[in-house]
């Protein structure tokens, strides 16, 4: 009986590895481009967040290896050639695009270069991996170009969700100097509206002096002029003076955004529905812990994979179909991810987070939706100015 079972244990061995060896003489390869244009150099008040080089990069590698041990007994491999471009390098970004074949591209650069080099022609997909701007998802979409990093009115929704569930009605803004700054403020003030909120009372931030030393003087006075309040919205993605709000108010008021209580599509502290699992391998990858443009590019690289395995390998068109209408990828934050067909954005929960713990993952217990709750985030159907999908 033993030698029976050692039969048949070295029968199955050898099966195994002569379909891994059919597998690897009839291989086939899923070309993808990272493409990265450097952003500006820009001043801070403090040196504590230094952005990783491998920003975005390191979680397209996890996904490549993720991808890779599935393709090692499917007969394929993903292939990623990555590209890196001088800040504003728009000519040179165009002729790696030009000299590249690879029929996916992500896409780590400000929404005015993605808006340059897509058109919505092209025989393949782009991943917007770097921008939260709605407008790339409205009026400036294109139907090639998917998004999945979250959009500012995403994040900011999943903000006024929370602030409604607690209660808190009389809200107050600062707003930094930077584009990005206006740009999540503005959201702030939709979402506002559009949960039946108000900002009654905002500052813009002025203080450019020694933080570190003046904090404790200057804070007070800027926010004694929002008069009271319930909770205080800080316009700060940079998190460059956010982090000096905290205790230094006027009024002892919590804090949303910047270095308060985050909205975010992934953080080192999400834990829960097997994301340690994920976080360790990354950690393990990279040394260091997955940021959000990280989660962003591992998400759009894992849905190419599954779109190709339930597809059966269609072609582009097929792909981009799937990935419209058929996908559901499990993606660590406790609700299948999908992509919305109207615009082309990652349908997914958003964290709200501190710097030690996961708070709430929006959209919260009765933000209901008539077809899909993750829809009560962001731009819904109906009122999407994005067109270029319905063509």
């Amino acid at each position: 009986m033993a030698r029976l079972l050692e039969s048949l244990v070295i029968v199955l061995l050898v099966g195994l590895l002569a379909s891994a060896a059919s597998a690897a003489d009839n291989q086939r390869d899923i070309n993808v481009l990272y493409l990265r244009i450097a952003t500006p150099d820009r001043p801070v008040l403090s040196n504590l967040d230094p952005i990783p080089k491998d920003l975005g990069l390191a979680g397209a590698n996890l996904a490549v290896a993720d991808n890779n041990t599935t393709g090692g007994f499917m007969g394929y491999q993903f292939v990623m050639e990555t590209v890196d471009l001088d800040e504003g390098d728009l000519e040179a970004a165009r002729e790696a695009l030009q000299g590249s074949t690879a029929p996916y591209v992500l896409l780590d650069m400000s929404a005015s270069e993605m808006t340059s080099l897509v058109d919505g022609t092209e025989a393949r997909l782009f991943f917007n991996v770097r921008s939260y701007d709605d407008d790339l998802r409205g009026e400036n979409c294109q139907p090639t170009l998917f998004h999945t990093l979250p959009s500012y009115a995403m994040r900011t929704d999943a903000l006024m969700q929370f602030v409604l569930k607690k209660r808190w009605d009389a809200l107050a803004l600062v707003t930094g100097a930077a584009s990005e700054d206006a740009m999540f403020a503005d959201a702030l003030r939709k979402s506002s509206r559009k949960f039946g909120l108000s900002i009654a009372a905002e500052e813009p931030w002025v203080l450019d002096g020694d933080l570190r030393r003046q904090a404790g003087a200057e804070v007070p006075l800027l926010t004694q002029k929002l008069g009271d309040y319930d909770v205080l919205f800080v316009a700060d993605e940079h998190n460059d003076f956010a982090r000096y709000l905290a205790y230094n108010t006027w009024a002892p008021r919590p804090i949303l955004g910047g270095d308060g209580l985050r909205a975010t599509g992934w953080n080192r502290v999400n834990e829960q529905w097997g994301a340690a699992q994920l976080q360790s391998r990354f950690h393990d990858l990279a040394g260091r812990t997955m940021q959000d443009v990280d989660y962003a590019a591992w998400a759009a690289l894992r849905a190419v994979d599954e779109a190709h395995l339930r597809t059966n390998f269609a072609p582009i068109d097929g792909i981009r179909a799937f990935l419209l209408d058929g996908i559901e990828l499990a993606g660590f934050k406790g609700r299948p991810l999908s992509f919305r067909n109207w615009n082309g954005q990652m349908r997914q929960p958003i964290g709200l987070t501190h710097a030690s713990a996961l708070v709430a993952m929006a959209p919260l217990e009765g933000f209901l939706h008539a077809k899909n709750e993750l829809d009560s985030l962001g731009a819904d159907e109906p009122e999407s100015q994005c067109t270029a999908f319905g063509e």
